[in-house]
């Protein structure tokens, strides 16, 4: 499991995150959610070693302070929001970038089928510079998997660490890009998301971390935190939770309202 443990985390003198504990444990994909500026990346971003935090962070048992750099890359891989590129680079050869330390070790056709898998089929030998930010963003999420293509290898969880995987996609892409996320949890591997779309959230999510000025309010299964007094309280807006007859639970946007100054 991925655990962490009073995570602090300053930029200069200010204080992102207080004291922040987390979990996620394999087999699930966990949500992290929250208003913007709440300190979801940060919090992503010190669980993945990126910025220096006071705390303790641990990836399937080991500290991720003392572990080393090819240790980590071999068990989870990072989407961040974006991934900007100052070379004519092509598709396969970002992709491939994915192999260089990952557990696949460079497995041929290996590139091809995480193209496929992001609906890119045949885009390998475009330049990544030409196609559009929806576009780049599901090239990189083939890099990501390519680096830890098997969700379970050696009897050890592989993870994803995404930020904000769907930001740029169209409602199609987004419920892709979601499923994809969702089966590499169910066949045994880790997946932590941050999401702003607390409808894809309700939809994808095994449980959720609600975030809002630099504290978790509560980490719990979805039904649990998307809660009317919670969301609101998070947001600092009136939001109504409402669950459609099938199943599942959905928000209305047109029920939310802006809270008085």
């Amino acid at each position: 499991m991925l655990k962490a443990q009073d995570i602090t985390v300053k930029l200069g003198r200010v204080e992102i995150l207080h004291n922040v504990s987390f979990e996620a444990h394999p087999g699930q994909l966990t949500a992290i959610v929250g208003p913007n500026g709440s300190g979801k990346t940060t919090l992503l971003r010190a669980m993945t070693g990126d910025i220096e935090y006071s705390g303790q962070v641990t990836l399937n048992g080991r500290d991720i302070k003392t572990a080393r750099a090819w240790e980590l890359a071999s068990e989870r891989a990072v989407l961040p929001q974006a991934t900007p590129l100052a070379f004519p680079f092509t598709v396969h050869e970002v992709v491939r970038l994915g192999l260089t330390n990952g557990v696949a070790a460079d497995k041929a056709g290996l590139v091809l089928r995480a193209l496929q898998r992001v609906g890119l089929a045949g885009f390998e030998g475009r330049f990544y510079q030409e196609l559009s930010g929806g576009e780049q963003q599901r090239v990189q999420l083939a890099r990501v998997l390519s680096q830890v293509w098997e969700p379970v290898a050696e009897n050890t969880p592989r993870w994803l660490f995404l930020d904000e995987p769907v930001s740029a996609l169209d409602i199609g892409h987004q419920l892709q890009v979601m499923q994809i996320a969702k089966n590499y949890a169910d066949a045994g591997g880790g997946v932590i998301a941050v999401m702003h779309d607390l409808n894809l959230t309700a939809m994808f999510a095994d449980s959720i971390a609600l975030i809002s000025e630099g504290s978790v309010l509560c980490q719990a299964a979805p039904e649990t935190v998307l809660q009317d007094a919670l969301l609101s309280r998070a947001y600092q807006c009136t939001v109504r939770v409402n669950t459609p007859p099938a199943n599942g639970t959905y928000l209305l946007p047109h029920a939310a309202s802006v809270a008085a100054e």
